[in-house]
């Protein structure tokens, strides 16, 4: 059994979980339902949880706050949290699993099995960026980068472009560094569509703020600020051509 804790401050939600837990997750027990961050954080130095499903916002103190009061995290994080683009997009770059509200079913069973077959636990690092990431102001906006040694965190700025590999994907950085991950180039497209990139091509994502040349013809080809030449698919570039104002 996966002991737990549920931390919400609506009831409703708290209700909601709990029976789809016992309904479709039998192997969580529900130690405690907590309707505040304050009870909550009682109720993780009290009962020494091992999953914690966190409501990210919270008056008084947030789900991240929570976190930081903390200590040491020795237990898994499952973050829940209102549909808010950018704050989906703000747990996606930072490699952090989260819940949509309202809950959809399958994905609790699919985010308890990955408790279940690995660590899902976060780092102070990740909530680091995790914030960082929340706001939209900040110049320090991070991703995570899967890796076959763990997760390297880059700022967003310093990706050059990402070339797909099959089902693998180089994300290339300033400073000529190179990053072999296990994400699509699809996921990378999907993952910062809200900053300065656009696809080029079946094979390559770039950062705008590094494109140093467009060359016309048929689809044409671009030079990034590193020296390397990427061309441009036909059916891409009308898009790139609009995003670069030309």
């Amino acid at each position: 059994m996966i002991k737990a804790i549920l931390i919400d401050d609506e009831a409703k939600c708290l209700t909601s979980l709990s029976a789809d837990l016992k309904d479709y997750c039998p192997q969580v027990e529900v130690l405690k339902q907590c309707g505040s961050a304050k009870e909550g954080l009682k109720a993780i130095q009290q009962l020494k949880p091992e999953l914690v499903f966190l409501d990210i916002n919270m008056p008084w103190m947030t789900g991240l706050e929570l976190l930081e009061v903390v200590g040491e995290i020795d237990f898994d994080v499952i973050f829940t949290t209102a549909h808010d683009q950018y704050a989906v997009q703000a747990f996606r770059l930072s490699a952090i699993d989260y819940l949509l509200k309202p809950i959809d079913y399958q994905e609790l069973i699919e985010a308890v099995r990955k408790v279940e077959h690995k660590s899902t636990g976060v780092s102070h690092e990740q909530l680091s960026h995790l914030k960082e990431n929340m706001d939209p102001q900040s110049n320090l906006q991070r991703i995570g980068i899967p890796t076959k040694a763990g997760i390297d965190f880059v700022l967003i700025q310093d990706v050059l472009y990402c070339e797909a590999d099959s089902n693998y994907t180089y994300v290339h950085l300033r400073g000529d560094r190179r990053l072999y991950s296990a994400r699509t180039l699809k996921e990378y497209e999907q993952l910062m569509g809200l900053n300065s990139f656009c696809r080029i091509h079946q094979s390559f994502l770039i950062n705008l703020n590094h494109l140093k040349k467009y060359f016309r013809g048929d689809g044409g080809y671009v030079e990034m600020i590193n020296g390397a030449s990427l061309n441009v698919s036909r059916s891409k570039k009308e898009e790139l051509l609009a995003k670069i104002r030309i």
